[in-house]
């Protein structure tokens, strides 16, 4: 691709994702974008297939990898339980917060199954992104600290209290009080672990 064409397709992206973040994933439209990016919708086209093609490349590209940095920043597979999931809810809750456009592409990708699409799409296994938490599941499981369930069922108890907590956070943004605070997030985070612990 021609160095036009990459900072053509950056700004794309770039303009999608500020929409997203200002009137919600709900309202980006191919013929909006195209119209906030100065291009003809035809430009988006000849790469994209149609939105959903769009959305699953700009999680790859935008989203999936500063995401798995953010949430393993100080993290490691040798902590103890308790302090390693404390360090992974509030890595995802800081970056999370600070990044909106990526938190609406996260939440589509539950309903829209996006995120199993763009994994097939770069044929990425399970395990390749977040590999450090799946062996920090499997260490403990091991050690007999938690019960032996399956990773995605750990995923579905770890994670989605913490996105619904995120969303409630950005609800709160409007509101003359913040109820989401860190104090709220590091006591639901400590009762998601009495739940899980042995």
């Amino acid at each position: 691709m021609r160095p036009k064409n990459l900072e053509k397709e950056q700004a794309i992206r770039t303009v999608a994702l500020d929409i997203i973040a200002k009137e919600g994933l709900e309202n980006l439209s191919m013929q909006k974008l195209a119209k906030a990016a100065n291009v003809s919708p035809r430009t988006i086209y000849i790469k994209y297939e149609n939105k959903e093609d769009f959305l699953v490349k700009l999680f790859i590209n935008e989203v999936l990898e500063p995401y798995e940095q953010a949430v393993l920043k100080d993290f490691s597979e040798q902590m103890d339980f308790a302090d390693g999931v404390k360090k992974i809810w509030m890595n995802t809750f800081q970056y999370l917060k600070n990044n909106r456009p990526a938190f609406a592409i996260i939440q589509y990708s539950k309903s829209s199954l996006l995120l199993n699409k763009a994994y097939q799409q770069q044929n990425i296994q399970q395990g390749q992104f977040f590999a450090p938490i799946h062996r920090f599941i499997a260490a403990n499981i091991k050690a007999g600290t938690i019960k032996n369930f399956h990773f995605d069922v750990y995923r579905a108890m770890i994670f989605p209290v913490l996105l619904e907590l995120v969303s409630e956070y950005f609800d709160y943004t409007e509101r003359p009080k913040q109820i989401i605070t860190e104090k709220v997030l590091l006591e639901c985070c400590a009762t998601v672990i009495k739940g899980i612990m042995k």
